[in-house]
């Protein structure tokens, strides 16, 4: 049951057509209860409260348990442009947003005194078409001033007018808060573009009540709305507006001494005597003339006058008693007792004095409006928070004593009534109320009868309760927060909201809840994605991605990547690492390493930095007929067994389809490997092994039968210093002659050129050793096609030592 909208299902009935005729039996269109499935008289559990709305170009699923859910508007959701609202619509708008009508009789409205001129200077600049600034302090009656001047207005602007609240509203919130009293969108937030759209149209007197900023903030507010005239009514500690705004300015001040006289006999209901007028006098004098106080003394002299009437009125046991309304002032007194005036103090501060004349329950409510901030919940709340069945009856009392003042559609303390109760000791149990005021509203706000337009309409008293729980009862406050929060969203209150998200997000720190705090960083990423707010939406669904991935939610990990993926489609961007918005496997994190070397620069790749280059040398020997062998330089980089498999089978034909052994010469003064000889194939043993560089002979790290060669690919692994294997000498260059002792037969040169092996050569047993380091350039000649002739060369060597070296292992000197 709605505790704020008693319905039907208080009856048993919750109003949906059940198919059951009062004449016949079931209509067909009701499905029959399942047999099998009795519920063993336990209620069956309530479904989540889901909202789906429209933002700006968003579809927007409120989701209260996992989060809400966002993706693009499908063309066949979006809403139409809204529709301006009838005139007996916003009438009937109007009057559901007054504040509550205290229970009882009727109090009595007291007149305007003293306001005429003032009056007919508003509707003269409102009539045409300018904006005004009324300016007074708390308790000089700006409220039922604007009310005179908003019924004076009614006819003059084509969308007639509009009351609003500026209570802790910004410029954006109060501009959505016009485009809904104007327009009818249900369910339907407008983005910036068509907000600004639609409010320019409207032509309305905007009364503006209880405004908190100034400056640039109005400037954006009045320049949004041209065709309006506003009527704002503000405090002198509010910012003054911007010399441009052309705002006019009316400063409302008190009463004078007999406009205070006749307001305290209104209040009172009788004429004053002379005691009663000098006290009065000094009260104008000490209030400065502000009609608030004026009637809370009316309310000081009524509560004389019923003691006068029966001394005993006011005691606790005694309240309802009958009391005639007629008995004179001095029935009821024992003798020559008098009940003397309220000291000047009282009366300049009268709140303690009238809330101890209170019933209970009125003072129980005080207490609890003193724990929320000035908050006074609403009257239909009382009963449970205060536990008399009659509290609601507590709001005519307070109304009454002035004690409470209209603010938008719910009350608060008056100005200076919180400070003169906490000072009277209503603040002693203010943690206690305020954590009874938030377990109420956590259960009220998450049962499925309360509409989130009733919880938004509650959102002040809510957002105190959570404002003064979040330091010392963190966890009731995350709760209610959790709760509220979705309400607010779905009631398209976002500025409660957001403070509501913000809130919850530091009570859930406070408390180390990190689940809690996970799902109010994603709501707020949402709510950041929906204002258009890239960057604060990507940092707060980054931070709910890592929390939900430390307590492995994965719902809530799909649902924030996919929120993620919208604001980097939103940006122009990729996610970080190029990511999308949905689910990677574990398996993406199973790669293989990269190369050591790198990626050959083939394959279009970036190549590495410099390191030092590994040279593995041959010697060769050259073919008969050949012209001067010149020696080039040969770089072996990187390892061919993690190459990319589309290049690697082109690679691998031209590999394995010419074996090429690079020759060099060397000596003292030349580095190792400075010229490498090309033009010799390799050549086949005579026993059939294959080829003379597959396997070196035993006890000799050189290969073939060529003394002092190394292998191209299982040679010797080089020293970490960049020396070859073999004999290195002690200043790191590779000694004059490649062996100690030469072979016995030189090699005869081939007297024709070697043809490829028809079979590719098969790799060796032995792993390769990578080279320790990758080269800085590309070999200068690689190999394309398999050699049919011996190459040939354009570089003749140009030292004679070459030569000398050449011809030590049996080679054809160049020129001899």
């Amino acid at each position: 049951m709605d505790p704020m909208n008693r319905g039907p299902e208080e009856y048993g009935r919750d109003g949906i057509d059940d198919g059951i005729d009062d004449d016949g039996p079931a209509r067909p269109g009701r499905p029959p209860r399942d047999p099998l499935t009795p519920d063993f008289g336990q209620p069956a559990p309530a479904l989540a409260r889901t909202v789906q709305l429209v933002s700006g170009d968003f579809l927007l699923t409120v989701n209260p348990v996992d989060g809400s859910e966002i993706e693009p508007c499908p063309p066949g959701e979006r809403p139409a442009r809204p529709a301006k609202r009838t005139a007996a619509e916003r009438a009937e708008l109007r009057r559901a947003a007054m504040p509550p009508v205290p229970p009882g009789p009727a109090l009595p409205r007291l007149p305007l005194l003293e306001r005429q001129e003032e009056r007919e200077r508003l509707v003269r600049l409102l009539a045409r078409g300018r904006s005004v600034r009324l300016t007074g302090p708390a308790g000089s009656g700006r409220t039922a001033l604007l009310d005179a001047v908003a019924d004076d207005c009614a006819d003059l602007a084509p969308d007639g007018v509009v009351r609003l609240s500026g209570y802790r509203r910004t410029p954006t919130e109060l501009l959505h808060d016009l485009f809904a009293a104007v327009h009818d969108a249900p369910l339907h937030r407008p983005d910036r573009a068509l907000l600004l759209e639609l409010v320019h149209d409207i032509g309305a007197v905007v009364v503006l009540d209880d405004l908190e900023f100034g400056g640039a903030g109005l400037d954006e507010l009045l320049d949004a709305t041209p065709e309006c005239a506003f009527l704002i009514a503000t405090t002198p500690d509010v910012a003054a507006p911007s010399p441009d705004s052309h705002l006019e300015e009316v400063f409302l001040g008190g009463l004078g001494r007999g406009g205070g006289l006749e307001l305290l006999e209104r209040a009172v209901g009788r004429v004053l005597d002379d005691e009663e007028a000098n006290w009065a006098g000094d009260l104008w004098f000490e209030s400065e003339g502000l009609p608030l106080r004026f009637v809370q003394a009316g309310a000081l002299l009524r509560q004389r006058d019923q003691l006068r009437a029966d001394p005993h009125v006011f005691e606790e046991h005694g309240y309802f008693a009958e009391t005639p309304v007629d008995a004179p002032f001095d029935a009821g007194l024992d003798g020559d007792a008098e009940i003397p005036l309220p000291s000047l103090a009282d009366g300049a501060a009268p709140a303690a004095l009238l809330a101890a004349r209170l019933s209970p329950s009125a003072r129980a409510t005080l207490k609890f409006a003193v724990a929320l901030g000035g908050e006074l919940p609403h009257q239909a709340h009382l009963p449970a928070l205060v536990g008399d069945t009659h509290a609601d009856a507590a709001l005519a009392e307070l109304v009454s004593c002035a004690l409470v003042t209209p603010v938008g559609a719910h009350y608060r303390l008056a100005a200076g009534v919180r400070a003169q109760l906490e000072s009277a000791g209503y603040a002693d149990e203010a943690a206690q109320h305020a954590l009874t005021a938030a377990q109420h509203y956590a259960w009220w706000a998450g049962h499925p009868s309360v509409t989130p337009e009733r919880v938004a309409a509650e959102a002040d008293a809510v957002q105190a309760a959570l404002g003064a729980l979040v330091a010392s009862e963190a966890g009731a406050a995350v709760l209610l927060a959790r709760t509220a929060a979705p309400a607010f969203a779905g009631g398209l209150d976002w500025g409660a909201w957001e403070r509501a998200l913000r809130s919850g997000q530091e009570a859930a720190r406070n408390a180390g809840e990190v689940a809690e705090e996970a799902y109010f960083h994603h709501e707020l990423g949402i709510l950041a994605l929906c204002g258009g707010q890239l960057d604060r939406a990507r940092a707060e669904l980054e931070a709910s991605i890592g929390l939900r991935g430390a307590l492995a939610d994965k719902r809530g990990m799909i649902s924030g990547r996919r929120a993620l993926a919208l604001v980097a489609d939103r940006s122009g961007g990729a996610l970080p690492g190029g990511r999308t918005g949905e689910e990677v496997p574990d398996a993406r994190y199973e790669e293989s390493a990269s190369p050591p070397g790198g990626i050959p620069a083939a394959f279009g790749l970036p190549a590495p930095p410099p390191e030092p280059d590994t040279l593995v040398t041959s010697k060769l020997t050259p073919s008969v007929g050949s012209g001067p062998a010149p020696s080039r330089r040969s770089i072996i980089s990187g390892t061919r067994r993690n190459l990319v498999a589309a290049g690697a089978g082109a690679l691998l034909a031209a590999v394995l389809g010419t074996v090429v052994t690079l020759g060099a010469t060397s000596d003292n003064n030349d580095p190792p490997g400075d010229k490498v000889k090309t033009e010799q194939s390799a050549k086949e043993g005579g026993e059939g092994d294959g080829l003379t560089a597959d396997e070196p002979q035993k006890g000799s790290t050189s290969r073939g039968d060529t003394p002092g060669t190394a292998g191209t690919s299982d040679g010797p692994t080089p020293s970490g210093s960049g020396k070859p294997s073999g004999t290195p000498s002690d200043s790191g260059k590779p000694s004059g002659k490649p062996s100690d002792k030469p072979s016995d037969e030189p090699t005869k040169p081939s007297d024709k050129p070697t043809k490829p092996s028809d079979k590719p050569t098969k790799p060796s047993d032995k792993p390769t050793d990578p080279p320790t380091t990758p080269p800085t350039t590309p070999p200068t000649t690689p190999p394309t096609t398999p050699p049919t002739t011996p190459p040939t060369t354009d570089d003749p060597p140009t030292s004679p030592d070459q030569s000398d070296s050449a011809g030590d292992s049996g080679g054809t000197t160049p020129g001899a």
